[in-house]
């Protein structure tokens, strides 16, 4: 299966089953953001796509955005705490035994950039997999991590959602703009 079809499957389920939209959203951002899961988990299509869902009016979007926000945060702190307790036998581990310059280049990344490496990250899928769990390893404070953890879940859970939001205005005015050039 594609990943545009997983996608999809994802966003008519939530179209049918409302009710399911904050749970699923929570566990979507949470594997997104998860070390290792979110190599394998491309979460973010079904993100946007439910999104799209909110600006058409079928979802509310505070419930859906925190929800996406608290799982992609937990996902986040879950990797931290993974870095900082396993420490340096993380490089024995997949994806880091495959790719050994991972650990090095995220160290050098946080050592450059600091707190903000948590934001940058957070918007980017290779680093998202990645920094929290060397921020552990590395040892960024906790509470230096937290905050820029939760403020960049709650930006980016935003961001993903509205990108659907307004990705499915601009699809729906292209759509009449086309129809009416044939008409």
């Amino acid at each position: 299966m594609s990943i545009e079809e997983y996608g999809h499957q994802i966003v008519e389920f939530v179209r049918a089953h409302e009710a399911w939209a904050a749970p699923i959203v929570f566990a979507l951002a949470f594997g997104e953001s998860l070390a290792f899961v979110s190599l394998i988990l491309p979460a973010w299509a079904a993100l946007v796509g439910i999104g799209v869902l909110i600006g058409q009016g079928e979802l509310a979007f505070v419930p859906v955005w925190l929800a996406g926000a608290v799982g992609a945060a937990l996902g986040d702190w879950l990797s931290y705490w993974i870095g900082a307790k396993f420490k340096s036998s993380i490089a024995g581990v997949w994806p880091f035994t495959r790719h050994p310059d991972l650990l090095p280049r995220g160290e050098a990344f946080i050592k450059r950039w600091g707190v903000m490496a948590i934001f940058i990250a957070r918007f980017s899928g290779p680093l998202r997999a990645s920094v929290p769990i060397v921020a552990g390893i590395f040892g960024m404070p906790y509470w230096s991590f937290q905050i820029a953890n939760f403020t960049s879940a709650l930006l980016w859970a935003a961001v993903l959602l509205e990108l659907g939001d307004v990705g499915g205005y601009v699809a729906t005015w292209l759509w009449h703009a086309i129809s009416k050039l044939w008409m």
